[in-house]
């Protein structure tokens, strides 16, 4: 994958803290950051799926259970 360079401003006790635990734990910051964004990013989507999930349909028990039964799935 190639790489560019991004920039921007965030709050100075935020670049402290971020390099702080970096060097503690002897990371490099970039790919801190990239992997905090990538972490972001599937987190808002995993909320987008859950609003999804819940506009769906829900079935009774009884029926589900039904249809694994005729499956063999139980």
């Amino acid at each position: 994958m190639a790489s560019i360079q991004l920039a921007t401003n965030i709050d100075e006790q935020v670049k402290k803290a971020v390099e702080m635990v970096c060097k503690s734990r002897g990371l490099k910051m970039n790919k801190f950051i990239e992997g905090a964004l990538l972490d972001k990013l599937e987190e808002m989507e995993d909320i987008e799926d859950l609003k999804a999930l819940r506009q769906e349909p829900s079935r009774p028990l009884a029926a589900v259970l039904k249809d694994l039964r005729a499956y063999g799935k139980i």
